[in-house]
């Protein structure tokens, strides 16, 4: 132990030498620019191998259901700040990675999973995109229209009853109680539903249990998109 807090002080003796130069320097170079960036990037190093900063590939060490490499998840959704970048790779400061940990705990939420549900959500919409504009329609930039042609235009498409839509989730949600989906399926906010996927037990699960799942949370997910759309306009006209 004696051992180690000599081996850390001559490191910050180190440190602080590097960073205000000799006493045969000129001032100027006993603070330039350079020994100040060298000695930041001196003293992460330290900091890193104390356990103060946690390497990104390491963060499932403090958050235990966190994937390989969240980082960047972590970041943008949860707006966290204290971490740098060394070379390639991201360092987080492990004290708020705990805070983090705890406050997810606090309101039951794993990690991993939510990962997956943004995940799914985002590509749940870019189905829908590609229903509504074909696959390379935007890429075709040659067109001819004949001079003849004119006049071609239909009334506006109004959205279904939303009562009907209502109606269908009520309908879905029925039928996840009836067939104890529970076991399969994960509803999240009570608008977008997920396939319990799991490798190892895939193949023992039963084809029509699965294909029934799986369609059950593609009508579940479509209807709650289209009650959505229909929310976010103000008009309450019927087709």
């Amino acid at each position: 132990m004696e051992d180690q807090i000599l081996k850390e002080i001559k490191e910050l003796r180190s440190l602080l030498s590097q960073l205000i130069g000799t006493s045969d320097l000129p001032a100027k170079e006993k603070f330039s620019k350079e020994s100040i960036t060298k000695a930041r990037a001196e003293f992460k190093k330290l900091s890193v191998e104390r356990g103060e900063w946690i390497p990104e590939h390491s963060i499932s060490s403090i958050i235990k259901k966190a994937p390989y490499s969240p980082g960047k998840f972590i970041i943008e959704k949860f707006g966290f700040t204290n971490f740098f970048v060394r070379g390639k790779s991201l360092y987080f400061n492990k004290k708020d990675l705990v805070a983090l940990k705890d406050e997810l705990k606090k309101r039951n939420i794993n990690l991993g999973r939510y990962i997956e549900l943004v995940e799914d959500q985002e590509k749940f919409k870019k189905y829908l995109e590609t229903t509504k504009d074909p696959k390379g329609a935007k890429k075709r930039q040659r067109f001819k229209i004949p001079d003849e042609l004119k006049d071609i235009d239909t009334l506006p498409y109004n959205h279904p009853p939303r009562e009907v839509v209502k109606k269908h989730i009520e309908t879905l949600l029925e039928e996840f109680n009836a067939f104890k989906m529970a076991e399969y399926v994960d509803v999240y906010q009570n608008s977008h539903a997920m396939f319990k996927y799991i490798y190892y037990f895939d193949r023992y699960v039963k084809p029509e249990i699965k294909k029934r799942c799986e369609k059950w949370c593609f009508d579940f997910n479509y209807a709650n998109n289209a009650l959505s759309a229909i929310n976010k306009i103000k008009s309450d006209t019927n087709y």
